[in-house]
């Protein structure tokens, strides 16, 4: 098939490598605002410089800002679509993406990459399996090993928004159940221009599922040991982690512990690397076979949702219900 991938930054340049490379995908058709930045990518990777739209399915990877309109534009056309998420900064434009989405049928697939993670879909398998029994309690935690660049944050949303939405998706993805209520704060420990912007740098929420399960939360932008991101399940039966291996940035206070013995994970890139090309590996198998979209623009809405009440949690200080949030 003929691919069109909008934006070549960063995530991009590394989906415009994984699509070159899969062999559903005949021509690849790049575009990006920097046309000399499309010009050395496409030349690198064997792509062509053209119009994505031009295309059997596009895949999008520009600014958040711009998300909303290019998918409903790929709906407009009947074009299946991928794109990073979130799907747009504000529930109203995710909302109207969702239902233009769902309303025309359209194939629209949403980059929670987690979902394609082994250890995400092999705690998601053990709990449906009822191998852990009763589920009691989950912890997850975020961690990132650096703060984004100060010009970053304004426009981020906030780190539930930014960086939670994903914690809140695989919460949804992997136990079945939905969120009811949040209660969620935050402290500035770090950089000035966190708070300047109205946001933290390190996060707390305790959220309950709508069968009663308690969910803690836990986030930072400073995490210097390196980027740390786990989901603990704990059942009658077993309690599983997802992330717990050996390049975990952890260090046990056990004079006899040898674990973890890897070098820690950098960053978000190269901890989910495989879940990246898994990603889009299933985009174009729903393409070519007329399948279901793996994380539909509806699971992004429902995520934000969760994000919009973590937010106006920390600002009122007190817990929010998810179904009382509106636009």
């Amino acid at each position: 098939m003929r691919v069109g991938l909008l934006g070549l930054g960063r995530i991009g340049a590394f989906h415009a490598a994984t699509l070159a490379a899969h062999p559903e995908v005949g021509e690849l058709v790049v575009s990006d605002a920097d046309a000399a930045r499309a010009g050395r990518i496409a030349a690198r990777v064997g792509a062509r410089v053209g119009d994505a739209f031009d295309a059997d399915a596009v895949v999008v990877a520009t600014p958040t800002a711009t998300h909303a309109e290019l998918i409903l534009r790929a709906c407009a056309a009947g074009l299946p679509v991928f794109c990073e998420k979130p799907v747009a900064p504000t529930l109203e434009e995710t909302t109207r993406v969702a239902e233009a989405a769902r309303d025309g049928g359209t194939l629209v697939h949403i980059g929670f990459q987690r979902r394609f993670d082994a250890g995400y879909a092999a705690a998601r398998a053990a709990l449906r399996g009822g191998e852990l029994g009763d589920l009691h309690r989950v912890h997850m935690l975020t961690a990132d090993p650096c703060p984004p660049a100060p010009e970053y944050v304004p426009r981020s949303g906030g780190i539930f928004r930014d960086c939670h939405i994903h914690d809140f998706d695989i919460l949804r993805w992997v136990t079945g159940r939905e969120v009811v209520s949040v209660y969620a704060t935050g402290a500035n420990r770090g950089a000035a221009f966190f708070a300047e912007a109205g946001d933290v740098d390190t996060s707390a929420a305790l959220l309950t599922l709508d069968d009663g399960t308690l969910v803690t939360l836990q986030g930072s932008r400073y995490n210097g040991n390196g980027y740390d991101v786990r989901m603990e399940l704990a059942g009658t039966r077993r309690t599983i982690v997802a992330g717990l291996d050996d390049r975990v940035p952890l260090a046990s206070a056990e004079p006899d512990a040898a674990f973890p013995k890897g070098d820690p994970w950098p960053d978000f890139g190269e901890r989910f690397e495989p879940a990246y090309v898994a990603e889009i590996g299933a985009f174009l198998a729903a393409v070519r076979d007329g399948g279901p979209s793996p994380c539909t623009a509806g699971d992004a809405l429902a995520a934000l949702r969760i994000a919009e009440a973590a937010e106006l949690s920390r600002r009122t200080g007190g817990p929010a219900r998810v179904d009382e949030v509106t636009a």
